[in-house]
């Protein structure tokens, strides 16, 4: 029996080819135990390409899981959430392609979290105010930020699918 404490999340698949969607859905289904059906829809941000979402529930640590799964497709664009649990911060993933993959840990209203070594090593090697503010956009993921907004946007009342993880 696992000791990890249950938790939950989204996954936004913001945009991807229709020929990877298939893909997708069974990479979500294998991470998480169950089949995935997600409901495709139209990306408005990118002519031709599709967006889905999921809630999950699952083991702390799934969120890593379904990102690492995620990433074997460079041409998606896609965000993963998990929520915080007994004794285990909150996390957000975001990929881009050229970006790659970022994530940062996350506190109970969602906001990226900065620890104090993260905040020493930017002081560190920072040499002015433009240096260390570019650093701040570096750590808070500024660039992912600003690559998968447009297709954030996009997606508002887009549909929804729920899934939990087996076991």
């Amino acid at each position: 029996m696992s000791t990890r404490g249950k938790t939950s999340g989204v996954v936004y698949v913001h945009s991807s080819p229709s020929a990877v969607c298939p893909h997708v859905e069974w990479a979500i289904s294998g991470t998480l135990g169950e089949r995935a059906d997600l409901k495709w829809a139209a990306q408005p941000a990118a002519p031709g390409q599709l967006r889905a979402e999921c809630n999950w529930t699952g083991e702390a640590g799934t969120g890593a899981r379904l990102a690492s799964a995620l990433r074997a497709w460079p041409m998606l664009r896609f965000e993963v959430t998990e929520e915080p649990s007994p004794g285990v911060d909150g996390v957000r993933y975001c990929f881009a392609p050229v970006l790659g993959l970022w994530h940062a840990r996350t506190s109970a209203n969602g906001d990226i979290v900065v620890s104090e070594d993260q905040l020493r090593a930017l002081a560190a090697r920072s040499r002015g105010g433009e240096s260390f503010a570019h650093g701040v956009d570096e750590i808070l993921g500024a660039a992912w930020d600003d690559a998968l907004e447009p297709f954030r946007r996009a997606g508002d009342g887009a549909p929804v699918t729920w899934l939990h993880r087996v076991g």
